[in-house]
């Protein structure tokens, strides 16, 4: 069918462009439903099956990708709400399923767990390398799904901060807080001073992180980058520049020998696709209560792409 894993190489030249730095991968309920097998005509004269995992943000990405397809003339089945990756790499690797919405630093933990890659370009290149003969990704999007380092809009604005770095100038004692193994990570308390010279004082604070920070307890927040807390609340996610987190952009992964037609069609996609974009279809999903189906319909023609 295609060359693919020479695109994929290739891919490495653009993925800069598509890279931010911002800050694992999210979780939550997942939407009720797993769509239905489409009966569009095939460009390639195969079915290509696009799968996602068992919560919202991931199900609402696979949807963009299934219907992508389809306006592009593929002929799509959806396997969605399958779990986690023990349960749904099996499959791709199988060539069970073709196209899967993935992350590269999870991803490249789960093949490498040595890996020491961090930046998001060098993330790209190891999960390159990593991964098996039968399987490829796509080019990355700019949108991520990781942790990230939050402050609230005022704060930001109060003390000029864009960046983790920025945080060193800021006067005062400055409080952490996040789950409770946030203190002895390596992005947490010392990373911030070995990585940015930034010192701060740790707080515990687990689900009520959001809350201890918007109530100005704590002036940074580790946050999961796509969380719809950072638009509902009206945080600023800190820009990591240094790597102190391990980055993990959206990347379509697929079968070796996926379509390149189809994978063009991918590839646009996720030039579109922003943090600020996932993080307000989760708020459609979460708050409005929206399904994937139509959230990825509306940003599909908000877009171009359909």
């Amino acid at each position: 069918m295609s060359r693919i894993r020479s695109r994929i190489h290739l891919a490495l030249g653009t993925a800069a462009v598509a890279a931010v730095a911002l800050a694992g991968c999210a979780s939550s309920d997942p939407l009720e439903g797993g769509g239905t097998q489409s009966t569009a005509p095939t460009a390639g004269g195969d079915t290509i099956v696009v799968g996602s995992q068992a919560y919202y943000s991931n199900e609402i990405i696979a949807e963009i990708y299934a219907q992508a397809l389809e306006s592009a003339g593929f002929e799509v089945e959806r396997q969605f709400n399958i779990g986690q990756r023990d349960a749904y790499i099996p499959s791709l690797e199988d060539g069970s399923i073709d196209l899967f919405p993935e992350y590269t630093g999870n991803l490249l933990q789960f093949y490498d767990d040595a890996a020491t890659a961090t930046s998001s370009d060098d993330v790209y290149a190891a999960l390159v390398a990593a991964l098996p003969d039968q399987l490829a990704v796509l080019d990355q999007s700019a949108a991520t799904d990781q942790d990230s380092y939050n402050v609230t809009a005022a704060f930001a604005a109060d003390n000029d901060l864009t960046g983790i770095g920025d945080l060193a100038g800021v006067d005062g004692t400055l409080v952490l807080g996040g789950a409770p193994e946030l203190e002895e990570r390596p992005y947490g308390p010392a990373g911030l001073k070995e990585v940015y010279g930034v010192d701060v004082e740790f707080q515990a604070t687990a689900d009520t992180t959001v809350d201890e920070l918007v109530a100005g307890n704590i002036q940074i927040a580790n946050v999961y980058s796509a969380d719809p807390r950072i638009s509902t609340d009206d945080l600023v996610p800190l820009a990591d520049p240094d790597g102190l987190f391990l980055a993990s952009h959206v990347v379509p992964l697929v079968s070796a020998d996926f379509p390149d037609d189809a994978a063009t069609t991918i590839n646009q996609v996720s030039a579109a696709l922003t943090p600020e974009g996932l993080v307000a279809m989760n708020v459609e999903s979460t708050v409005d209560q929206r399904s994937s189906a139509d959230i990825a319909a509306d940003w599909l023609a908000e877009n171009g792409l359909n």
